[in-house]
């Protein structure tokens, strides 16, 4: 027994070496064709580190959505306490009202003949400092542009490879790309120049209590920020009041006359108002090229909302949507076109996610619907002499003080 236990030890270990061998064997051909098939095989795309895949000429990308976080409400009960109303035009203030309902914002309605506040729902914010014009601010930059000579009416810029767009599609969609090109044409000292003429950066009513400025800067944006080209296209860096976008719109309505904005208080101050002018604006021949854009925008392109609630006669218009520091604007400008004359109503909102321009001209519609439920747009009586010569402007000598 001892004899055939010691000839049986050789045997295991002799089996065990060979089994060890025969283990890295087969291990150091699966590495090789491991390397082989790893040198055949096509090559990572390098984007892939950065979330891109080629495949068959396809880019994919990996879709990284930006939330942007809100912290001001788009809503507010209490929007008309503290407004003086006395010498406001009751149809007009009542369909403001409704028009507006919970939403925080305010609506100014204006007499583009006379620059009678008609109307203005939520005072507070219609005299605050005011905010960023955003989109809106592309009216003046036509009004400048053309005046300037930069473009013509029908001047196409060519924005891509297959895109080239004119002024009245640029207004009617709102095309940031066409009045960032516009703007660098123009460059900032030009453009400071008309906002000014146009009234921004400085009061727009005559005497009426707790107007602010705004703020037009003296110095371009940065050209990190986006320099004149973003100031031309979202207003960056402005801030303009209601009352001051109202006053532009009333002049381009009336065909040129910038008048002082009044908001009588009282009945008597409702005979008594007479218009002042601030300044005439060389612009009557332009209007009907802003008008083609401003009525564009209405029909088909970013204030078409308008006319879910109202059809009836032509509105023109232009919107406006950006946020700052966690607060949503939306602006709509417009003024109606009808056989009784016009009024200009200018809607502006702040808040959050429900907030935008498109929304102020859905509000607009509902203010514009309820006027002419209440046949506010039928065509007036002939004003006799005597109301004639009671409505003759005044050239304003001195500025009000703010």
């Amino acid at each position: 027994m001892t004899h055939s236990r010691s000839l049986f030890r050789p045997g295991i270990l002799v089996f065990l070496f060979a089994l060890a061998t025969l283990l890295v064997s087969t291990s150091a051909f699966a590495r090789s064709l491991t390397t082989k098939a790893s040198s055949s095989a096509p090559k990572r795309p390098a984007g892939l580190r950065h979330g891109r895949v080629r495949r068959a000429g396809l880019r994919l990308h990996r879709r990284h959505r930006y939330y942007e976080v809100f912290t001001t409400s788009s809503f507010s009960d209490d929007i008309t306490q503290g407004d003086i109303t006395v010498g406001e035009d009751p149809v007009v203030r009542q369909a403001a009202v409704d028009a507006l309902g919970n939403m925080n914002g305010t609506v100014v309605a204006i007499d583009p003949t006379s620059g009678r506040i008609l109307a203005m729902v939520n005072q507070k914010l219609a005299l605050s400092e005011g905010a960023q014009p955003c989109s809106t601010i592309k009216v003046a930059v036509a009004l400048a542009a053309l005046s300037e000579h930069v473009i013509a009416p029908d001047t196409e810029i060519r924005l891509g490879r297959r895109t080239q767009v004119n002024l009245t599609e640029a207004l009617a969609k709102s095309n940031n790309a066409f009045f960032e090109a516009v703007g660098r044409r123009l460059g900032f000292q030009r453009v400071s120049y008309y906002a000014h003429q146009f009234g921004l950066g400085e009061l727009s009513g005559f005497n009426i209590p707790g107007e602010h400025l705004g703020v037009f800067p003296e110095r371009v944006l940065d050209s990190k920020l986006g320099g004149v080209g973003k100031m031309c296209s979202y207003g960056e860096s402005i801030s303009m009041t209601p009352l001051q976008l109202g006053a532009l719109v009333s002049a381009i309505a009336n065909g040129g006359t910038l008048y002082y904005l009044q908001h009588p208080t009282t009945p008597e101050e409702v005979l008594d108002l007479q218009p002042r002018i601030k300044r005439q604006l060389e612009i009557s021949a332009l209007v009907p090229e802003i008008a083609q854009g401003m009525m564009g925008a209405v029909e088909y392109g970013t204030a078409r909302s308008l006319r879910l609630n109202f059809s009836e006669e032509q509105v023109l218009g232009k919107t406006g949507t950006c946020s700052k520091d966690g607060t949503r604007f939306g602006w709509f400008a417009s003024y109606s076109n009808t056989p009784a004359g016009h009024i200009v109503a200018i809607v502006f909102l702040q808040g959050g996610r429900p907030t935008y321009g498109p929304k102020a001209a859905e509000i607009t519609g509902r203010f514009y619907r309820e006027l002419y439920d209440h046949k506010f747009f039928d065509v007036p009586a002939t004003p006799t002499s005597s109301e004639v010569m009671h409505q003759q402007p005044v050239v304003a000598t001195t500025a009000p003080q703010p």
